[in-house]
C-alpha cells in the first residue's frame, strides 16, 4: 500500500552522503531537541551508510537517533552492474559494532513489516534509545504467508522456516533415522539459494535439511555473548541460560551451513553458539565485487544453491553420515570446477 500525503516531508539531497545522513539525524533527534516525536527513513545504497559515513552512523548513536536506515539493493551479488565500488559485502559487520543499531537482513516482505513494527514499537512506545538498519533488495520473487507464531524469532534473528524430507515431523523428530540430515541457514536474498539447496539435497541425494531463517546474525551474536556473560557471572544457578541459536537447533540434528550475501565473518559471529561436535560452515562473498549476472556472481563467489548443497554434503561426510564418493558426486553431478581460484584471491 503506497499512500502520499502533504503532511510529510521527502528530502532529495542526491549524491551528497553525509549530508542526507545530516538530516536524518535532525529528524531522528528531534524528540529530544523540538520535542517532535518522528522517526525518519533513510534510503540509500547500502554500501554509502556505514562505509562511507561511519563516523556519523557512530554520532547518530552517541546523540540517542531514532529512526530506520534502508539500505537498498544490498549484498555483495545483488546490485550486480556496478562492480567494486558500490557492491556491498559488509556494512552489517560495521553495523554490528555500533551497540544501539539493530540490523536486519530478511527476506520477505512479512519479516521487513514485523522488524519495522518492532522498531516503532521500540523507539515510540517504549521510547528506547536506538535505530534501525535495514538491507533491502529488489529482485522479483514470490513471497510466502508468514508463518504461525515466527514474529519473535524474526526479531531474535533466526526461525524456523521449513523442512524437507521424507519422513519429517514436527521439529524434524520422525525422520527416519537413517535419512541424513542438514541445518541450512540463510538471510536476505541467498535465504532463496538456501531454500533450492535443500530441494536439491532432497531430490538428489535423499538429504533432510531444516532451513532457518536468520535476519539478523548481528542479533544472534548479542544474545549468544550475553548469555554467555551472564552464565559467567552467575556460577551457582541451577539452570544456565541458553542462547537462541542454540535452543533452535536443539532436537535438529546434523551439521550447520550458514550462507549469505556478506563476507563469511557476518554468519561466522554465531560459531561460539552451535552446539558442542556440529560441524559448521559458514559461506560467504569474502573478496572484491564485480559486474556480472547474480547467477554468475554467486556461483563465483560460491554461494549458489550447487555449493550450498555441495557444502551440506562435505559437512555429512566430515560427520561419517555420507562418504567423499557423495562429494565428489555432487561436485560433477552440479558441475563445480574444484580448481577454480578462491574468490578472494582475484
Amino acid at each position: 500500500f503506497y499512500h502520499e500525503d502533504q503532511s510529510g516531508q521527502v528530502l532529495q539531497q542526491g549524491i551528497s552522503e553525509p549530508g542526507a545522513f545530516s538530516s536524518w539525524m535532525a529528524a531522528a533527534t528531534s524528540y529530544s531537541i523540538s520535542n517532535v516525536p518522528m522517526l525518519p527513513f533513510y534510503i540509500y545504497y547500502s554500501m554509502f551508510g556505514f562505509q562511507r559515513i561511519g563516523d556519523l552512523a557512530w554520532a547518530a548513536g552517541d546523540m540517542r537517533a531514532r529512526g530506520f536506515l534502508l539500505g537498498g539493493t544490498s549484498g555483495r551479488t545483488t546490485l550486480n552492474g556496478e562492480g567494486l565500488q558500490h557492491e556491498d559485502g559488509h556494512s552489517h559487520l560495521l553495523a554490528g559494532a555500533i551497540p544501539n543499531c539493530h540490523s536486519y537482513d530478511p527476506t520477505f516482505s512479512f519479516e521487513v513489516g514485523v522488524i519495522l513494527q518492532d522498531g516503532v514499537r521500540r523507539m515510540l512506545t517504549e521510547q528506547e534509545d536506538c535505530y534501525y538498519y535495514i538491507t533491502l533488495m529488489n529482485e522479483n520473487y514470490a513471497h510466502p504467508d508468514m508463518p504461525k507464531g515466527v514474529e519473535a524469532g524474526i526479531i531474535k534473528g533466526m526461525y524456523l522456516l521449513r523442512e524437507t524430507g521424507a519422513g519429517n515431523g514436527e521439529k524434524g523428530k520422525t525422520r527416519a533415522k537413517n535419512v541424513p540430515q542438514v541445518q541450512l541457514m540463510g538471510s536476505g536474498t541467498i535465504l532463496r539459494e538456501v531454500m533450492a539447496a535443500a530441494e536439491l539435497l532432497e531430490q538428489e541425494f535423499g538429504v533432510a535439511s531444516t532451513i532457518w531463517s536468520c535476519p539478523s546474525f548481528n542479533e544472534l551474536r548479542r544474545d549468544g555473548f550475553d548469555v554467555e556473560r551472564w552464565n559467567r557471572l552467575h556460577p551457582m544457578e541451577k539452570k544456565p541460560r541458553q542462547s537462541w541459536v542454540a535452543t533452535c537447533l536443539e532436537g535438529h540434528a546434523g551439521p550447520v551451513v550458514a550462507a549469505t550475501d556478506y563476507v563469511r565473518a557476518y554468519s561466522d559471529q554465531i560459531r561460539a553458539f552451535i552446539p558442542e561436535g556440529r560441524k559448521f560452515i559458514s559461506l560467504g562473498t569474502d573478496g572484491y565485487g564485480r559486474s556480472d549476472s547474480r547467477e554468475a556472481l554467486r556461483g563465483f563467489f560460491e554461494i549458489d544453491r550447487y555449493w550450498i548443497a555441495h557444502a551440506a554434503i562435505a559437512a555429512l561426510a566430515a560427520e561419517g553420515k555420507m562418504n567423499p564418493q557423495d562429494v565428489a558426486r555432487a561436485i560433477k553431478q552440479w558441475k563445480l570446477d574444484p580448481d577454480k581460484p578462491n574468490p578472494l584471491t582475484v
